[in-house]
């Protein structure tokens, strides 16, 4: 019997967005859950929960662990972005058979300000308070940082779907240096599990050369593959389909170790 998928979307998102990935990993026999982060389970342009703009990594990672408990076996993770990082720490706490990291965010101690991430999030991140304050990044924020490889009106569509995110968990990600909390701490020696990380050539928010850092803290056990064409939004962008049949290749072939592009 397969072990149960559990998906972990990233910033601005929410769980419908694993559809694609939802149903091709259902077609191959998982058993797929696909939760949605605390106070991310609302209308993409009503109102900003209270809490939001306050929410820490480790609050997204203490439910996804009392989730994850609850579930017939230990599963296999898959994150994207954010949910990518939150995917290392929990493999970290020991939570998971095997993980997946899409374009992830980097943990504690991986530089990851590049001029595209800093030209991304400059706005939302350099108000006084912003670490307090929920935030949703504008439409030219996202359609260079996020959405570069879709069209205007597919782009748009995913725009329209996004929600507000977490000051202070976008605090805890781009100034780890200053979180005495360690929040997003994923100390690679714990994560023993088989570990896949996709990184994409035309990303923009987590770029490819800061994902390879990402591999780097972690040994033989880790596969890298990198997609040349695809940017940070593989969950629809076009190629999405190629890059989710790498991963359930993966799943069923895993050795561990081949740092391979395409």
């Amino acid at each position: 019997m397969k072990p149960p998928v559990v998906m972990i979307h990233g910033m601005l998102s929410r769980g419908s967005n694993w559809s694609h990935y939802r149903d091709r990993f259902a077609a191959r026999g998982y058993a797929v859950h696909t939760p949605t982060l605390r106070h991310h389970d609302v209308e993409p342009g009503g109102a900003e929960p209270d809490g939001l703009g306050t929410a820490s990594l480790l609050d997204y990672a203490d439910d996804l662990e009392r989730f994850i408990k609850g579930l017939d076996g230990k599963p296999i993770l898959i994150g994207h972005s954010m949910g990518g990082l939150l995917t290392q720490i929990l493999a970290a706490r020991g939570l998971a058979e095997k993980a997946i990291l899409l374009t992830p965010a980097s943990p504690r101690g991986v530089i990851a300000l590049t001029p595209s991430v800093v030209r991304t999030f400059i706005k939302p991140l350099t108000g006084w308070g912003f670490w307090r304050n929920p935030f949703r990044l504008s439409w030219g924020a996202a359609r260079y940082g996020m959405l570069n490889v879709f069209d205007d009106s597919e782009a748009r569509a995913v725009y329209d779907g996004m929600v507000s995110e977490s000051g202070r968990a976008a605090f805890e990600i781009a100034f780890w240096l200053f979180d005495g909390r360690r929040a997003a701490a994923a100390p690679a020696a714990d994560v023993t599990c088989p570990l896949l990380v996709i990184g994409a050539g035309r990303d923009r928010t987590t770029p490819a050369s800061v994902v390879r850092k990402v591999t780097r803290r972690y040994g033989t056990n880790m596969t890298y593959k990198e997609f040349a064409d695809n940017g940070h939004w593989v969950l629809s962008e076009p190629g999405w389909d190629a890059i989710a049949d790498y991963c359930l290749d993966w799943l069923d072939n895993t050795n561990g170790g081949d740092d391979t592009r395409d």
